[in-house]
């Protein structure tokens, strides 16, 4: 781009007011005043734009990450909530030639901390040597002794790592932070790089923006060729282990299982039998051979490690001792990311590889001894002091307490009381990056979190990563927690960039292989979203009834209320609260089912159960009578919207089966009940077109039999016709269909308690006529449906 160019009056009012801060370094503006090379392109683009544009722009890639769930999990003191995805909606942009510079330094780095690692559970060469204080590891909680002297399968203990990086004021790049543990940020990565490209997506389907893609499928390769997909072993022995929903970065979990193809799981799926790691599926137990843990370790495993763990699996070190699992990353990586031990490894790299680091640490002091803490004491006002170090209980005390002592001016005698176990970092103003705020760019501080991953050509470094972004100009607020924000990371190429995708890079025809045994909790959770919906359904069926009769007669008076009224009662739903109250929380239950199954569940159908809550929120104060009628009427849409993306989009493997099992259950269920109520011979005028208007049949029942209701009618069209979708008969025929396709339904097997109990079930209500149907018989055969759930658990869900 010609230097006239960079001086066109649309880029003079895109960066009108653009000013970096003094003495601090700018990822847009050189030190000459002039944009870099590697922004003159964006820069061009957006300056073309108008104001309004942008900011519907802007929009569009909120509302694309609102869309597919996007979020992270804001703690506060006794509770936490889920906030919008905080995404800056102006990418970081870095060249590629010094790109790769901080990729080959990055990759340095990780080998160091695999051989730090490798030492540190086994020789124990640096601590003998004098090049580790021992308090420094023996002291630390992250520091496992039950790991050591554990040899990992796979020949290394380090397989994905990140870094923090910042640019610092005299323009090099130093390292905050290692993340060996279990470092979180790849998923919002994608979804940040699809949410900036839907926002600018001319300019970037032609720029040199490196795709992001071949990073992870080189690194999915590299864990099918760990857990055995070289030697021809069976598929579906890599797994993620996950702490569960409730975690912060639970959406990047599922949403990187998904992406990657790889089951998701939690502690209680998991149970080793022998000294292997096994899976519990609807098929019985199946052996896992890689876990990619995202969780601290000293919750993986509570016999050995922190008993009081209730989302590890028992027995997981037994399995790493025996050889026959692979962990990613190993358990113990967490004593990699003690800050203190920055200040150890320039040392150790010149120890260990002969040379400096090519990207230096952040300033970093270990205050062990009276020399160092003299030291702290004179320099607090330009560090900050992060976690004492020498006891579990110091580590407890925290950055926090630390940086409270010394703006209330007591640091001194605060040091003291920690006996001097403290780690000190020199306090520096990061380089800052243009990010939209009021519809102008103003500079913000920012540090990169930077991806890498071990394959079989060794380290891959993700081309890009994503950047934290400050609201403030201070770096502490650049944390999410305190209202931080995330951008997307472009590298920028001189040269064409190649497309990268996850498919694999040759021609020949795919393998079609078999679907991966499902995990038991999976299809528990299948199941349970189906019974909800129709559960919901149902509910929101009873109420639309109620004010339909309540518009017509305008009161509600008389037998039929009273008995609807009942009905209701009796499943725990009362009138006298809104509709919100009444279908809340069955639709909570089913949408957190589902959060369960996030990496088997598509988008659409994820959207269409938070358009349902959104759209329940939004009607549930509508007047009494044709308001409400109206409202269910759109909810009972929305459900059917919901049920056919089930029935036409859901691939037909077990766990479609499973969540059409819960729905046709519960709907059985729902109708017999329904029978036994409206179409006993007591029930109140009226009841017998209720209980057809309630089964979704009325036109049906005209066309078959040309006549008024009656009990006869009523029971033969809702009981036993088998050619209703909303006959009780009609749901255990196709429960009976489902059930053939699951494991343990072999022809020429003997018949399990489920489907002996279902075959009976059958019987009663296909083998008998409308005459024979008493309210006795009805409410039996409720009770039969319900015991066939319970029955199905014990066979799958355990």
């Amino acid at each position: 781009m010609t230097r006239d160019a960079r001086a066109t009056p649309g880029r003079r009012a895109l960066l009108e007011g653009y000013q970096p801060l003094k003495g601090v370094p700018d990822e847009l503006i050189g030190e000459d005043g002039r944009p870099r090379a590697a922004w003159g392109d964006l820069i061009a683009a957006l300056s073309a734009m108008t104001p309004e544009e942008l900011a519907g722009r802007h929009a569009a890639a909120d509302r694309y990450l609102s869309d597919a769930g996007v979020f992270y999990r804001q703690y506060e003191q006794e509770s936490s909530t889920t906030r919008d995805w905080p995404m800056s909606h102006m990418p970081v942009l870095i060249d590629r030639a010094e790109w790769e510079e901080i990729a080959a330094a990055l990759t340095e780095r990780a080998d160091l901390l695999e051989k730090v690692m490798a030492d540190l559970y086994g020789p124990g060469r640096l601590v003998a040597g004098g090049h580790l204080p021992p308090a420094l590891v023996a002291g630390n909680p992250e520091w496992l002794r039950p790991m050591v002297g554990v040899q990992p399968r796979s020949g290394h203990y380090l397989h994905y790592v990140a870094f923090d990086i910042g640019r610092g004021p005299g323009g090099a790049w130093w390292v905050l932070g290692d993340r060996c543990q279990a470092p979180s940020g790849a998923g919002f990565a994608l979804e940040n790089r699809i949410a900036t490209a839907r926002a600018y997506s001319e300019h970037y389907a032609r720029a040199n923006v490196e795709r992001l893609a071949g990073f992870f499928r080189r690194f999915r390769d590299a864990l099918m060729e760990m857990g055995g997909a070289a030697e021809g072993r069976p598929e579906g022995r890599v797994a993620i282990m996950t702490p569960g929903p409730a975690n912060a970065a639970y959406f990047e979990h599922a949403y990187i299982a998904r992406y990657l193809g790889v089951p998701l799981l939690e502690g209680d799926d998991m149970v080793v039998r022998g000294g292997q790691l096994m899976v519990r599926t609807v098929s019985g137990l199946r052996p896992i051979s890689v876990l990619w843990r995202r969780l601290d370790a000293t919750w993986a495993d509570p016999l050995e490690l922190d008993e009081r763990s209730h989302i590890g699996t028992p027995g997981l070190v037994s399995a790493l001792r025996a050889g026959g699992l692979s962990m990613v990353n190993a358990l113990g990586s967490g004593v990699l990311e003690t800050r203190a031990l920055l200040a150890f490894l320039p040392r150790i790299s010149e120890l260990i590889d002969g040379r400096p680091l090519r990207m230096p640490n952040i300033a970093t002091w270990w205050c062990g001894g009276a020399e160092e803490r003299a030291y702290v004491r004179s320099h607090a006002g330009r560090m900050t002091v992060s976690s004492a170090l020498s006891t579990r209980a110091l580590f407890d005390a925290g950055e926090t307490a630390a940086e409270t002592a010394r703006s209330e001016g007591n640091f001194e005698d605060w040091l003291e009381r920690q006996g001097g176990a403290l780690v000190g970092q020199e306090a520096v103003s990061l380089s800052t990056t243009p990010a939209f705020e009021g519809g102008r760019l103003v500079p913000r501080p920012m540090s990169l979190r930077i991806f890498l991953a071990r394959t079989k050509d060794g380290w891959q470094v993700m081309p890009g990563g994503y950047a934290r972004i400050g609201r403030e100009s201070r770096p502490a607020e650049l944390a999410l927690q305190r209202g931080g924000l995330a951008a997307d990371v472009w590298v920028v190429s001189k040269q064409p960039v190649q497309a990268e995708t996850m498919l694999p890079a040759s021609g020949d025809d795919p393998l079609r292989l078999q679907p991966s045994a499902l995990p038991s909790r999976a299809a528990d959770n299948l199941f349970w979203l189906g019974r909800y919906i129709e559960r919901a359904e149902m509910i929101v069926r009873l109420w639309r009834a109620w004010h339909v009769r309540l518009a017509e007669q305008g009161a509600a008076d008389g037998p039929l209320f009273a008995a609807l009224e009942a009905h209701l009662a009796a499943r725990g739903v009362s009138l006298s609260a809104g509709l919100d109250d009444a279908v809340g929380p069955v639709l909570q239950s089913a949408i957190g089912s589902a959060a369960h199954v996030r990496d088997r569940f598509s988008l659409d159908g994820w959207l269409a159960l938070t358009d349902l809550e959104r759209t329940l929120s939004e009607v549930s104060a509508a007047e009494p009578g044709d308001g409400t009628v109206r409202a269910a009427s759109t909810l009972l849409r929305m459900i059917a919207a919901f049920s056919g993306l089930v029935h036409e989009n859901m691939y037909r493997f077990s766990g479609w089966r499973f969540l059409s099992i819960g729905r046709d259950l519960e709907r059985a269920h729902s109708v017999a009940r329904l029978l036994a109520d409206f179409a006993d011979p007591e029930a109140p005028d009226g009841a017998l077109d209720l209980a057809i208007e309630l089964g979704d049949s009325t036109m049906s029942h005209r066309r078959r039999y040309a006549a008024a209701p009656t009990r006869a009618t009523v029971l033969d069209l809702l009981a036993l016709d088998a050619l209703n979708p909303r006959a009780v008969a009609f749901q255990l025929t196709e429960v009976a269909e489902h059930v053939s396709y699951l494991p343990g339904a072999e022809r020429h097997r003997q018949l399990s308690p489920f489907q002996r109990a279902l075959l009976h079930a059958q019987a009663a209500v296909q083998g008998t006529t409308p005459g024979a149907l008493t309210t006795e018989r009805l409410n039996a055969s409720a009770e039969e449906v319900a015991q066939l759930s319970t029955l199905l658990a014990e066979a799958y869900f355990r």
